[in-house]
């Protein structure tokens, strides 16, 4: 169960298939236990963050609120809090495609595509939100790989057109990110669109607008991976990534009550005497619980279902990362912070008191270079769908967005993050050790690490912060 195969790689031929099955059933044997993890990992759907619903809806009561993604698992959960917490109108704009999630009757239901400009326009024009949940997104990183221009084109290019009708019709904007965004740098499609989609709430801040932004993980009510595992049990082989990966997970319900409290973080941010003004707040969950097992959970669903499917280890498939920057998260800082935020955001960040939620604010050093790109990318999206132009002005984009990212990073958390990560140099992928580059060269290198622990970041230390695994 240990050796990997090659990337990507499909399937194994025939005459290991039989083996697989054999070596599955004896550690389907040997692991009664899973099944208790398959039946943990399902309970999360009932989890809730404990005293928020008393304290982060009010804000919204007679407001009129617009959610992009209306239709989908967390905006129908969304919907159902804010008719709970009297929104005055909830207005749900989705292209159409979604599961057979429940609709609200207080609710209305348009169709709308968030990268078509105009029609975003129009229905801005017509609702005229105080409020606007942009939930809206394509989130499968395996998907975003083989479907280049669509993902960029709603991750980002729709972000932005939504975020600035927000911003010209006075609404305040709260966006849904990834826990992927927490990597300053990648090629991954995935990941790259919403580290640019954040980006596009600085700079809208930085234009007067307001702004919050969440971070999600695996949200269980919707899992990518139980579906994949449920199909595969049918068919009779399991693709896992890998045999040690473990990953964080939430509920739709904590989703929804996040996006509340983002929201009335940035609401009180602009009320008179509010103790912070402007920009971008990131919010996430501080405690996720321990991280769920992919093999106990593909075997556990092998037991609950009576599969009596092959595991097959395939390596990562493209979108899905492996080994993670040896420096991203830093044991000094990272002990009682959310697993969703970076070594950088973690020194930065305070929590919601009561409330089990990390916030910490979204800076860049400058948005000028940066639009630039965004434009040339909106460009070449115009001009044609090939995978590798829109990848390669993608490329350009995230690109300057680290710049921007390590140009407002304080020093001595540079340093740092470069000192974690230079031991592993020789072990580093292309990718990371282009990030470890501009690290070092924005840290200046050779630097002594001068001031450390005067960064302001709590520092109770965990000796193994997980990166929010990808099954």
């Amino acid at each position: 169960m240990r050796a990997v195969a090659p990337p990507g790689l499909a399937a194994p031929g025939e005459a290991a298939l039989g083996e697989l099955r054999r070596l599955t059933a004896e550690l389907a044997a040997a692991m009664p236990e899973a099944i208790g993890e398959a039946e943990r990992y399902l309970r999360i759907r009932d989890r809730r963050i404990q005293g928020a619903d008393a304290r982060v809806g009010g804000w919204v009561a007679g407001q009129t609120v617009l959610v992009t993604g209306g239709t989908g698992c967390i905006g129908s959960a969304l919907i159902a809090d804010l008719a709970a917490h009297r929104a005055g109108r909830v207005v749900s704009v989705s292209r159409g495609v979604s599961a057979d999630w429940p609709r609200h009757a207080d609710a209305e239901y348009r169709q709308a595509d968030v990268r078509d400009r105009a029609a975003v326009d129009a229905v801005f024009s017509d609702v005229r939100p105080d409020v606007v949940f942009h939930l809206a997104g394509q989130r499968d990183p395996g998907l975003a790989e083989a479907e280049v221009h669509r993902t960029v084109t709603t991750n980002v290019l729709g972000t932005w057109n939504i975020a600035a009708a927000a911003h010209e019709s006075a609404a305040l904007l709260v966006c849904a990110s990834t826990g992927k965004a927490l990597r300053p740098y990648t090629a991954d499609v995935y990941s790259s669109s919403k580290r640019a989609a954040e980006w596009v709430l600085a700079w809208i801040t930085e234009q007067g607008g307001r702004a919050a932004a969440v971070r999600f993980t695996h949200v269980v009510d919707n899992s990518i991976v139980a579906g994949r595992l449920r199909r595969w049990c049918a068919d009779g082989l399991i693709r896992l990534h890998s045999s040690d990966a473990m990953f964080y997970a939430q509920s739709a319900a904590e989703s929804a009550q996040l996006l509340l409290a983002a929201g009335r973080t940035a609401a009180e941010a602009r009320a008179p005497h509010a103790a912070v003004a402007g920009g971008v707040t990131v919010h996430a969950l501080t405690d996720l619980g321990w991280p769920v097992s992919l093999v106990e959970l593909a075997v556990g669903t092998i037991l609950a279902t009576g599969s009596r499917a092959a595991i097959y280890i395939s390596g990562p498939d493209a979108g899905y990362e492996g080994p993670a920057f040896p420096g991203l998260y830093d044991p000094r800082t990272a002990g009682e912070v959310s697993p969703l935020l970076n070594a950088f955001e973690a020194a930065r960040s305070r929590p919601l008191p009561g409330l089990g939620i990390d916030v910490f604010p979204l800076e860049f050093a400058s948005a000028g270079g940066v639009r630039d790109e965004l434009e040339n990318l909106s460009a070449v999206c115009g001009a044609t769908a090939e995978s590798a132009a829109v990848r390669s002005a993608l490329g350009d984009l995230s690109l300057s967005v680290l710049h921007a990212t390590l140009a407002a990073v304080p020093g001595v958390l540079l340093e740092r993050m470069a000192a974690l990560a230079a031991p592993h140099r020789a072990a580093l992928s292309a990718e990371q050790g282009r990030l470890l580059a501009e690290i070092e060269q924005h840290a200046g290198v050779g630097l002594p690490l001068a001031g450390r622990g005067a960064d302001g970041g709590r520092t109770a230390p965990r000796a193994d912060q997980l990166l929010p695994a990808q099954p």
